[in-house]
């Protein structure tokens, strides 16, 4: 398992339960942000809770834009949770007119059903042989839909069936809230740093 993780900081509003699970692990990590960016010798992990619009603006008007699709394309093992896993993708449409990092290509889109946003645990069933099933927290009014299904690693059904995470190359991305998901969060988090340490 990788030693330390490089824990990216962009005034998301879930780093502080990150960082819990984190030590609850006994997994080191690394505040990085703008003013303290990451070179690329550990794994990055990017949570938060926020707006897909100010998100992107705010990395767009701190210039730290670069330098974190630099080190993601360039391979640098990457982990993103809720928004974390939303800007890696082209556009939302909680913000038309403000592209994502477009590392992953296809959009985010809105729930038409049911109460939004979804709050509370739902069921991720595998896309592939071998994964476990497994309840997990979700706090969301979009989600992820790639052009190519074969990137989605788990799928959630909420009125429609939908990606809740992705994994492609050095990308891993969970739309759902691993820290807040007990066990089988935990389980998952583990797996990610036994794979990419």
């Amino acid at each position: 398992m990788t030693k330390t993780v490089d824990l990216v900081d962009i005034g998301g509003g879930n780093i502080g339960s990150v960082k819990r699970c984190l030590e609850r692990l006994n997994i080191e990590y690394r505040n990085v942000n703008i003013d303290s960016p990451p070179k690329g010798d550990n794994p990055l992990l990017l949570p938060g809770v926020g707006a897909f619009g100010p998100v992107m603006k705010h990395l767009r008007q701190s210039r730290f834009e670069p330098r974190l699709k630099a080190l993601i394309n360039g391979g640098t093992p990457y982990l993103g949770i809720c928004i974390g896993m939303q800007i890696l993708f082209e556009r939302s449409e909680e913000a038309d007119d403000c592209p994502g990092l477009e590392i992953i290509p296809g959009d985010v889109v809105a729930f038409k059903s049911g109460k939004v946003p979804q709050i509370g645990w739902n069921l991720i069933e595998p896309n592939s042989n071998g994964a476990e099933r497994g309840y997990v927290y979700f706090v969301n009014s979009y989600y992820p839909k790639p052009s190519d299904d074969q990137v989605t690693s788990y799928y959630a059904n909420y009125y429609v069936p939908f990606c809740a995470a992705v994994k492609t190359k050095n990308i891993t991305a969970f739309q759902f809230h691993p820290e807040k998901s007990g066990d089988f969060g935990q389980q998952l988090l583990r797996r990610w740093l036994d794979e990419v340490g």
